[in-house]
Parts: C-alpha cells; sequence; structure tokens
C-alpha cells in the first residue's frame, strides 16, 4: 500500500508538471502571447490554474488543504511583501552603489516592461499597464504557488520527509524557468553556451527561491507569505521599478534578484531552523 502512494504521488507530480510545461512551451513558441497586445504569457498560468483545480478535485483534496486558508490571508500577504521590499530595498541599494562605482550613475523609474534577459526596452506608464501588470502577476502566482508549494509539498511530503519534497519541488520549479534562456538562443539573442550557463543559473536561482517559499509554507502552514514575496518579486522588482542608468535600463537586474533572493533565503532558513528544527533538539 504504502509502494502505491508513493508512486501516485510521485506519478501525480509528474504528470501535472509536464503538462503544465508541455503548455507553457506552446505558448512561448507558438501562440507568443507577449508580442500581441497583452504583453504577457498568461494562458498557460491560467490554464495551469485549471490543470490544478481538476488535480485538487481528482485527489479529494481542497483548495485549504494546499495552504489557501482564508485564515491569515491579510497578515501573510503583508509579511510576503515586507520580506521582498526589505531585501530588494538592500539590492536596489547595491545596485546602484555598483554602477556609481563604475562610473555610471543610474537612478530609479517606475514603468511597467516585460522581463527580458537582455534589460527593458519599452516603457509603459499608463494605469490600464500597472492594472494589467499585476493582474497578470497575481495569476502567475497564485498558479505557480499552487502547483510547485501547494500541490507537490503536499502531496510529495505524503511519501517523503519534508525537505525532501521541498527540494523536489524547487527543483522543477528551476526546471520550469529555463524555457527563458532556450527561447532567447533559438531566436539568437543569445550564443548556446550563454543559453547553457543562464539555464543552469536560472535552475539554481529559481530553486532556491522555490525553497524558500517552501520553508515559508511550512513555517506559516499556508500558501500567504512566500505568495506575497513571490508577487513583489515578479511585480515590483522586475515589472515595475527599474534602475536606469547612462547605459540603459536594469543592466545588472539579475545581480539584483540575486542579491536579494540570497539575503531572503539566508532570513528565512534562520527562521525554519529556530521554529522547526531546534525545538525538536532540545
Amino acid at each position: 500500500m504504502g509502494r502505491n502512494t508513493k508512486y501516485k504521488s510521485d506519478h501525480l507530480c509528474i504528470a501535472i508538471f509536464t503538462l503544465c510545461l508541455a503548455v507553457r512551451f506552446v505558448e512561448y513558441f507558438l501562440i507568443e502571447t507577449d508580442k500581441t497586445a497583452i504583453g504577457e504569457n498568461v494562458l498557460h498560468k491560467a490554464v495551469g490554474i485549471l490543470l490544478l483545480t481538476l488535480a485538487l478535485k481528482r485527489e479529494n483534496l481542497s483548495w485549504n488543504d494546499i495552504g489557501f486558508q482564508r485564515n491569515g490571508f491579510l497578515s501573510g500577504i503583508l509579511k510576503g511583501l515586507l520580506l521582498g521590499s526589505a531585501c530588494f530595498a538592500v539590492s536596489f541599494g547595491l545596485e546602484l552603489e555598483i554602477l556609481a562605482l563604475q562610473g555610471n550613475p543610474a537612478h530609479l523609474e517606475i514603468y511597467i516592461s516585460g522581463f527580458s534577459l537582455t534589460g527593458s526596452q519599452i516603457k509603459n506608464t499608463g494605469f490600464v499597464f500597472f492594472m494589467l501588470c499585476l493582474l497578470f502577476n497575481v495569476i502567475n502566482v497564485w498558479m505557480e504557488e499552487g502547483v510547485f508549494r501547494g500541490l507537490f509539498i503536499k502531496t510529495l511530503s505524503e511519501t517523503k520527509p519534508f525537505m525532501q519534497a521541498n527540494v523536489i519541488a524547487a527543483l522543477l520549479f528551476g526546471i520550469w524557468h529555463i524555457i527563458m534562456p532556450i527561447r532567447s538562443y533559438i531566436y539568437g539573442e543569445m550564443s548556446f553556451m550563454e543559453m547553457v550557463l543562464l539555464g543552469i543559473g536560472y535552475i539554481i536561482l529559481a530553486g532556491i527561491m522555490g525553497i524558500k517559499w517552501g520553508l515559508l509554507y511550512r513555517i506559516t502552514g499556508n500558501i500567504w507569505g512566500g505568495l506575497g514575496d513571490h508577487l513583489f518579486n515578479n511585480t515590483i522588482a522586475t515589472n515595475m521599478l527599474h534602475v536606469v542608468s547612462l547605459k540603459g535600463a536594469d543592466e545588472l537586474q539579475i545581480v539584483r534578484i540575486m542579491a536579494a533572493q540570497i539575503i531572503s533565503f539566508a532570513f528565512v532558513l534562520v527562521i525554519y531552523y529556530y521554529k522547526t528544527v531546534k525545538p525538536k533538539e532540545v
């Protein structure tokens, strides 16, 4: 019975991940929604939410079972946003200081642009663009946190220790993000070696972020803290607030994101240790 349960949870995660990834590839390479008036590849995230809903129904689970409890919603979101804003305040300051030391002084600007490995090109400042950016990123983080943290950690933890389940879910989350350097390589925006290096970097960076949000899920018992931090990362730090210098915009964006995520990861890891690990040692 235990063996069947193990394979059931593993197969469910693999099936959902494969389906979501297939739809992601279709949208990125065939539909290319981000090149339309929508300006964002959001359709596969909506499909992911639909697949998640069907998976929950099939497994007799509710949204509450995977961390979407009503209790703690507002406080969890606010704590996640606070975590993101504090860590990115440090990383934005670091980025500005590095550029100043390079003789390339920079300043902050607020506008909407799509996330790009090669930097931001179009500046949209209309109210509608900000609202669409927020809406699309809510759909984005709802799907990713629901699938990778909620469903995957929930089901994998039935047969595995939490940390092992969390690392597996984070690895899948890292693989989920390699489509961006693959696309840039196919479109001739980078070399094969650059694609490989960035792909590895994305797996590591997204993996660290995934582990951190999984730890927050474990610490709080709900999805909201990680979702709030995830939302700040995607909405403010990469789409709304930009560092503009004499040479362009967001030249060190990846450095900014890495610095903020490493700082917040260390912070969450300390909290996880003192709240869940240390009490068991006493």
